[in-house]
């Protein structure tokens, strides 16, 4: 019984792995190859699931690789949090599979596009469940690896351009990021998260520690788009495929805020007026930037880029304010929002196949064309701007009487407006691209058969009823997050579990 639960363990970083060595193995079978990504990306789901069962009935789960016990060897430990990553990370693979197989050209694929796409999940998947900094950092560059290849896979100029600057801000992260280990590790003599969060509280070194949580703040902070940090982020995730924009929407600045999460609840507690009041602060400048930024914009896809920027910030509003109900909001914000922000791209992605262009002013009559796709955008763009009973409705709420109830009052006013400007921005690409008619001068050279193809619905389709499951029926997935705030905001058992002390 231990051997299986030590397999499911490592599953998310093992199961991404060998599908991609097979299809690297059969490079130029590409229906092979769409049928493995699909295949493992599925077998990835039921997994998760498993691994979300057996962590809420057993608590926390620990594997160390090797027989060698922590800190001393690589530890894999997955929480609450940890889990409900792991899912999100496979849900969203799964559709992006489907979206995949009809929707990256022939060229990309035979280039690789799917066993890069297999690495980067094994990337992000280790990240979330590893239980050492240093090991974080080599799956960040995991990460980072097969998300430049992607972005830069075409050779655009554009492309090529954004994957010039999303690479640039992301290795000098991954430099601060390395500085800061060595300076940890320098004065703890251990990079094992668990063992320094035991050792740090007795060096009464708070200067020391307050300029080391600050290097990973911006570390973190580059990695997850937090202000004055994003500007990367508009600049390419607009470039690749709709489908390798998707993913890197919903789940790699996931990846930067999860680590801040757990850096902040777990390492560095020793001055929290400090440390989430610079967090707090950066939370604010964060949503206004994002969302004003997007208020701009005429591109679908860099008016969806900004607003990845803005709703960070609740999530890092959630960290900052540091409360059970604060941080479980912030969770519960990120289960939100990677599947509505996926699912936006996937529309802006099918809108451009049909249409031929991203830009609002070239655009229009879709509603009158597929009054599905209209559907499937406006489920996902009223979530994001917060209408209730949607998921975002739940997520706003939740952070925003967090800070009711600790008198925060600034920051819920700023989180208030951001969700109404927020509205204005899907309400802007509604009436453009959706409801006025499309302009005279541009060409429509498209057939009622290509707008009523049920398989490229298929992924939205997914995607907006998990939203309507998750506002209809908030509870549980509040309580799994008020659950996991718990196990983060009470680090012993973490602690006790992965030392055996």
């Amino acid at each position: 019984m231990k051997s299986l639960t030590n397999i499911l363990l490592v599953a998310p970083i093992l199961l991404p792995f060998l599908s991609a060595i097979i299809m690297l193995s059969a490079w130029k079978k590409i229906k092979f190859q769409r049928v493995m990504n699909l295949f493992a990306s599925g077998v990835a789901v039921m997994a998760s699931l498993a691994i979300m069962q057996k962590v809420r009935a057993d608590g926390i789960l620990v594997l160390h690789v090797g027989g060698w016990q922590a800190p001393f060897g690589i530890s894999i430990v997955i929480d609450l949090l940890s889990a409900i990553m792991v899912v999100i990370t496979a849900v969203i693979a799964f559709v992006t599979a489907i979206y995949s197989i009809h929707t990256i050209d022939p060229e990309r694929e035979a280039f690789g596009f799917y066993p890069l796409l297999q690495f980067l999940l094994m990337g992000i998947n280790g990240a979330f469940i590893t239980g050492d900094l240093f090991n974080l950092y080599v799956w960040f560059e995991v990460m980072l690896i097969s998300s430049f290849v992607l972005i830069a896979l075409g050779g655009r100029k554009d492309q090529l351009e954004g994957a010039i600057k999303y690479v640039t801000l992301n290795l000098l992260a991954s430099a601060i990021f390395l500085a800061a280990a060595g300076i940890i590790y320098g004065l703890a003599g251990t990079l094992n998260m668990a063992d320094l969060a035991r050792k740090l509280p007795l060096l009464n070194n708070d200067t020391m520690l307050n300029l080391v949580s600050v290097m990973f703040l911006i570390s973190f902070g580059i990695k997850s788009a937090l202000f004055p940090f994003f500007f990367w982020l508009p600049a390419s995730y607009h470039t690749p495929p709709a489908a390798v924009s998707a993913i890197f929407a919903g789940l790699l600045t996931k990846v930067g805020v999860y680590a801040l999460i757990r850096v902040f609840t777990l390492i560095f507690t020793h001055d929290v007026n400090f440390t989430h009041t610079v967090l707090l602060v950066l939370a604010g400048l964060t949503m206004l930037s994002g969302v004003l930024g997007a208020a701009t914009q005429m591109d679908f896809r860099r008016i969806l880029s900004f607003h990845i920027i803005s709703q960070i910030g609740y999530m890092i509003m959630g960290l900052a304010l540091n409360s059970p109900l604060a941080l479980a909001g912030g969770i519960f914000y990120i289960m939100h929002h990677v599947i509505v922000k996926t699912n936006l791209f996937f529309v802006s992605g099918m809108v451009n196949k049909f249409e031929g262009s991203y830009r609002l002013k070239s655009l229009g009559g879709v509603f009158k064309a597929s009054p599905v796709l209209s559907l499937l955008f406006f489920i996902p763009a009223m979530s994001l701007a917060g209408i209730p009973p949607l998921s975002g409705f739940w997520a706003k709420f939740t952070v925003a009487k967090a800070g009711f109830d600790l008198e925060q009052y600034f920051i819920v006013g700023v989180s208030l407006l951001v969700g109404a400007l927020t509205l204005y921005s899907m309400t802007k690409i509604w009436n453009e691209v959706f409801w006025k008619d499309k302009p005279d001068s541009i060409q429509n050279n498209n057939t009622k058969e290509s707008w009523s193809s049920v398989k490229l619905y298929l992924p939205l389709a997914i995607l907006s009823l998990i939203t309507i499951i998750i506002g209809f029926n908030a509870e549980p997935f509040l309580n799994l997050a008020i659950n996991a705030a718990h196990q983060l905001l009470n680090p012993q058992e973490y602690i006790k579990i992965v030392l055996g002390s």
